[in-house]
């Protein structure tokens, strides 16, 4: 499972050269028709440098090498043994002390610049789970010391596929999509600030009381934006049934400079279509502009929030009605910032709703067409 989802394994065990390869071979990391390489005890640099190059006739071979050998090799051929070896499917150095696999995992991470996560369940492997950047323990016969010491603690080791394929999935795109929103609505509340003093010669009024200002931070919005916490594009059983869908979050589409640029644009185009329309359909009642553009704001975050969701979960169907209940309840309380009179015409109700329809209807357009010709890898496996 764990290499069908991209994920390259080492073995690193204190144990004798042939208890080694068994368990390397009854735990699949080694497939049982699957050539191995066992590097030859090295104890000087021409040794080493006359298996390295043995190692690199041999391809899709399996490495099993020996501590005192590794140490060798990482003395004279640092660079030349950890390219070799990162090229092979599997493997597994036998004899390793607690030092040395801490060392592995800082040069994994070193030469190869990817994340590196290490699992074990006894006090000998506290030093390699807390050189990794993300540590996994295991609750085991040998006490808690790996669990304690671990970012993650686990009690059986075949745990690990639902913590990677479906939680730790799960938590890259829900913080993608969490983390774009947060900007997302900072940025066009600020655009339509910057658009609003523009337009009136770059006097420094504030457009919004400091009041709303709260309640769009907190109230109006932020259910709905965490609520995105709930979101999920497949099931946990599919996940785990096709694990090649992990490999697809390697190559960090969900959330790069690209995604964060095309969401900085999106907030600029909102913010500007918002202020903009205010100005052109409601020129006569201006006025009222706190009423118009504050309105039309809250119905795009919602909107725009209703968009990104693949699958809704009943709390963000909650959270959607609640902060609109609330911001209608905040019409007719707050009268000192909305006037009740205007807000009954039927003039502002569908210039509003025109105003919203410019800002969000372009983008479900793109969105639809996106997902026609280009859909993500999952949605073949979703109805």
């Amino acid at each position: 499972m764990l290499r069908n989802a991209g994920i390259r394994v080492w073995m690193l065990t204190g144990d004798k050269l042939e208890t080694a390869i068994c368990i390397a071979k009854s735990s699949m990391l080694v497939s049982k028709l699957q050539e191995t390489y066992i590097f030859q005890t090295v104890t000087d640099r021409g040794e080493a440098h006359l298996e390295l190059n043995s190692l690199r006739r041999k391809n899709e071979a399996a490495l099993v090498i020996s501590g005192d050998s590794l140490q060798v090799c990482l003395k004279y051929y640092e660079h030349e043994f950890v390219e070799l070896a990162c090229q092979c499917p599997a493997v597994v150095v036998c004899r390793c002390s607690p030092t040395q696999k801490a060392d592995i995992v800082k040069l994994l991470k070193t030469h190869t610049g990817k994340r590196t996560s290490a699992i074990g369940d006894g006090g000998n492997d506290v030093s390699m789970i807390q050189a990794a950047d993300a540590g996994i323990g295991i609750v085991g016969k040998e006490g808690k010391q790996a669990s304690l010491a671990a970012d993650f603690s686990i009690t059986q080791f075949s745990h690990i596929g639902r913590l990677l394929l479906v939680h730790g999935r799960n938590s890259y795109k829900r913080s993608a999509s969490l983390s774009q929103f947060v900007i997302h609505r900072g940025l066009i509340i600020t655009t339509m600030q910057a658009v609003f003093c523009s337009v009136f010669y770059f006097v420094s009024i504030a457009l919004f009381p400091g009041f709303l200002m709260v309640g769009y931070a907190t109230v109006y919005t932020m259910y709905p934006v965490f609520s995105l916490v709930l979101d999920t594009d497949v099931s946990p059983e599919i996940a785990l049934t096709y694990p090649e869908l992990y490999k697809d979050l390697t190559k960090g589409r969900s959330l790069s400079f690209k995604t964060f640029f095309l969401w900085v644009l999106i907030s600029i185009y909102q913010g500007g279509i918002i202020m903009y329309g205010a100005l052109l359909l409601f020129e006569a009642e201006f006025i009222h502009v706190v009423s118009i553009t504050f309105t039309s704001l809250i119905l795009t975050e919602l909107l725009m929030v209703a968009l990104t969701v693949r699958n809704w979960h009943w709390l963000m169907i909650v959270a959607q009605i609640f902060s609109l209940g609330i911001y209608i309840v905040s019409l007719a309380v707050l009268k000192d910032y909305f006037d009740a009179q205007f807000l009954q015409t039927w003039g502002f109700v569908w210039k509003v709703l025109v105003i919203t329809s410019i800002s969000c209807i372009p983008l479900y357009v793109l969105k639809y067409l996106r997902k026609k010709f280009s859909p993500p890898v999952y949605s073949k496996l979703t109805p």
